[in-house]
């Protein structure tokens, strides 16, 4: 958290925010963050959350680079699968699969 002191200067991350906002988030140019905008801030439309949380799943567990995940590489990293929206958060590997 940030509290602004007189005549002191803000930090960096203060200011980007300040950016942000102004430039990404703020879409009527008011000041304030309507409902649709908070919509569009959390759920943006362009965005694929399925498909980001797949691609982290396998980023952070393909140990090999090879873009495909082992049994074994879904074993050790078990604790980000049960995590995971992407399994139900671990339900879902629970069931047989052939794929695995």
């Amino acid at each position: 958290m940030f509290s602004h002191e007189e005549n002191g200067p803000e930090p960096d991350w203060v200011l980007s925010e300040r950016e942000q906002f102004s430039e990404f988030r703020d879409l009527n140019k008011d000041g304030k963050l309507d409902k649709d905008e908070i919509r569009h801030w959390i759920l943006p439309q362009d965005y694929d959350h399925a498909q980001a949380e797949a691609r982290h799943l396998v980023y952070e567990s393909d140990k090999n680079k090879d873009e495909k995940l082992t049994k074994e590489e879904i074993l050790e990293n078990w604790n980000m699968f049960v995590g995971s929206q992407a399994t139900n958060y671990g339900e879902d590997l629970t069931k047989n699969h052939d794929e695995l």
